[in-house]
């Protein structure tokens, strides 16, 4: 897969992850964090974006533990939601 390709499938699979928190405030926090750091990174060159892509794959791995961890202990809706 090309790099370009390789980049948009990780920024699915973490805004996917993402809407998976039941708590609005961590779902927002992380949607918000995801768009913010890859508009903040989008004109890095090769070398910078490949140690970018393996930071992102640990972050990736890590909202899905926190959003199956955040599943277990549910709580009532917010009002804003």
């Amino acid at each position: 897969m090309s790099q370009k390709s390789v980049v948009l499938h990780l920024y699915r699979s973490l805004v996917r992850e993402s809407k998976k928190f039941s708590s609005y405030n961590f779902r927002e926090y992380s949607l918000r964090r995801v768009s913010v750091g890859f508009r903040e990174n989008k004109n890095k060159n090769d070398t910078e974006t490949k140690d970018l892509i393996q930071d992102a794959l640990k972050n990736l791995e890590m909202v899905k533990r926190q959003a199956f961890i955040n599943s277990m202990y549910s709580t009532n809706k917010l009002v804003v939601e």
